[in-house]
């Protein structure tokens, strides 16, 4: 079973829906001990890094996201849930992050037009079972204005964006999607399928 992550910041039910357009069952949580059973947590996200980490450390999420990955279980970041899983971030400020990855979350340069908003395709850099079955250089859909940088090698596709910035990433049982699987059609489906099955 997954357990969608609820640190009352992200757009839940969409990404519940398209779990089960996947066949995929999930449910919603905020409470700690109902979250700690499931088998696969996922950490969806829409808005402030800042907020996000102190709803978290707030509803004592954190430690369950933590404790989840150290076990060895499946963990899915999506778009700022992403972000989270790295060091810190300087999106209004300076905040720590998870740290689960090491790694930077910073804004994108002055000569592109932020957000970053609309379909945009991943080139894939690794193999990953996140990607079975998706087509090489899919189109996928983003929102964000902040990217990842990663220290380590854990790029598994990158998108080009005034940058070529990392838009999937996967260390161990620790995976990120930076762009809305739920709203990217088919390959977003099997993305969410894939990692179901792993």
């Amino acid at each position: 079973m997954i357990g969608i992550v609820d640190y009352h910041l992200n757009n839940l039910r969409s990404v519940q829906k398209a779990f089960e357009k996947a066949g995929a069952p999930s449910f919603i949580s905020d409470d700690p001990a109902q979250l700690r059973t499931a088998d696969k947590l996922v950490l969806p996200g829409v808005g402030a890094f800042g907020q996000a980490m102190e709803n978290l450390h707030t509803l004592g999420l954190k430690d369950v996201v933590l404790a989840h990955a150290a076990a060895g279980r499946p963990l899915l970041g999506i778009c700022l849930g992403m972000q989270l899983l790295f060091s810190r971030s300087f999106e209004l400020g300076e905040y720590e992050g998870l740290g689960l990855l090491r790694g930077e979350v910073r804004r994108f340069p002055g000569t592109v037009k932020v957000p970053h908003m609309g379909w945009n395709q991943i080139e894939f850099t690794a193999p990953s079972p996140l990607l079975q079955g998706v087509p090489e250089d899919a189109f996928v859909y983003f929102v964000h204005s902040y990217y990842v940088v990663p220290q380590d090698d854990v790029t598994v596709t990158r998108t080009d964006y005034g940058t070529r910035f990392t838009s999937i990433v996967r260390q161990g049982n620790i995976f990120g999607i930076q762009f809305h699987p739920e709203k990217s059609q088919s390959a977003g489906l099997q993305l969410l399928k894939n990692f179901a099955g792993i």
